[in-house]
């Protein structure tokens, strides 16, 4: 029996015209069994939910870098974040919820151990963005170098999360959003935990125009968009939220995202991430057979070694390298 055909009918009767069924993928590079239970969108989401890159965003650094306690976000709880409003958009829109899930879980796997400091250290030295090797993640570093083989559709939604254009799909636009919105406001929340900033720093304006708390602002920036996008080609903000949203964004800049106590230890972690680079197109041999003598520039090679690490991955690789081992008599 194909218990794909109740999905497949349940999004013919109530998905938007504007929404992409599974049953419209481009499919993907090579060719699969198909499954009698899931749609391709729904694999692919679980293709990355039990990936090794997924995993490892536990352990990798969204602003705050160490932090000390439990309850500061790292890559993966943001991803969960941008995942549930991502899907929170897509649902009130009638937009496919599977593709919008496997977007947003797989957006991030590219990123380097902590966060936006490693992928300014490697854009020192070569041409280095997290989406762009977010998509290289899923389609030739995973599984050993055979990649996951992904939808055209998660592929592009993956790829064009940040950065210039935008997906092809308004599932992806939605997870752009999802991200800009779960950022901004997890790292108020995370700085205020810090001491970084305290709530009565966030101008009046935004609190006018968002609401107060954490819970307000989500709901105020998602329910904005609904609004303005329902029954729509395409997915946007009204100018008044778009305006201040750039806004907030501004002010996170300028009192959180530079402010050194939040970044004091990001100069370390640039360092080490240099260091690591710089020495590992010195010594190729040295890291795993699958970035070894392939056929692509070293510098490639070892953008794709270091994207794989975690925070704590790193240091210790770092510390094996340039902290002397103990030694004893015989």
């Amino acid at each position: 029996m194909d218990y794909k055909a109740v999905t497949y009918e349940i999004q013919d009767k109530y998905l938007s015209p504007y929404a992409c069924k599974d049953k419209d993928t481009k499919g993907r590079a090579r060719a699969v069994a198909p499954c009698p239970m899931r749609t391709e969108f729904q694999r692919d989401r679980d293709k990355i939910i039990h990936c090794k890159a997924f995993r490892r965003l536990k352990h990798k650094t969204q602003v705050f870098l160490s932090p000390e306690g439990d309850h500061y976000r790292t890559r993966l709880t943001h991803t969960l974040e941008v995942s549930q409003i991502a899907r929170t958009i897509a649902r009130c829109l009638r937009l496919n919820e599977d593709l919008t899930e496997a977007i947003a879980l797989g957006h991030d796997l590219g990123h380097t151990p902590y966060g936006h400091a490693g992928e300014r250290a490697l854009s020192k030295f070569t041409h280095f963005a997290h989406n762009e090797q977010s998509l290289r993640m899923v389609d030739v570093i995973e599984n050993d170098g055979a990649g996951m083989n992904l939808t055209y559709e998660v592929r592009d939604g993956i790829l064009h999360h940040t950065g210039d254009g935008e997906a092809a799909t308004l599932e992806g636009r939605a997870v752009a959003f999802a991200d800009r919105i779960a950022y901004i406001n997890h790292d108020i929340d995370d700085a205020v935990r810090g001491g970084i900033i305290t709530s009565a720093d966030i101008p009046e304006r935004f609190i006018k125009l968002f609401g107060k708390t954490h819970s307000e602002r989500i709901s105020s920036m998602i329910a904005d968009i609904i609004n303005v996008s329902y029954g729509k080609d395409n997915i946007a903000q009204s100018s008044e939220f778009r305006d201040g949203t750039r806004e907030l964004r501004a002010f996170m800049f300028d009192k959180v995202y530079t402010s050194p106590s939040a970044k004091s230890e990001e100069k370390k972690a640039i360092k080490m991430i240099e260091y690591l680079y710089l020495y590992y197109c010195a010594h190729e041999q040295e890291m795993p057979l699958q970035f070894v003598y392939g056929t692509e520039p070293i510098e490639r090679r070892v953008c794709d070694f270091i994207s794989t690490m975690s925070d704590r991955y790193a240091v210790r690789l770092f510390e094996d390298i340039i902290v002397p081992k103990s030694w004893s008599k015989i």
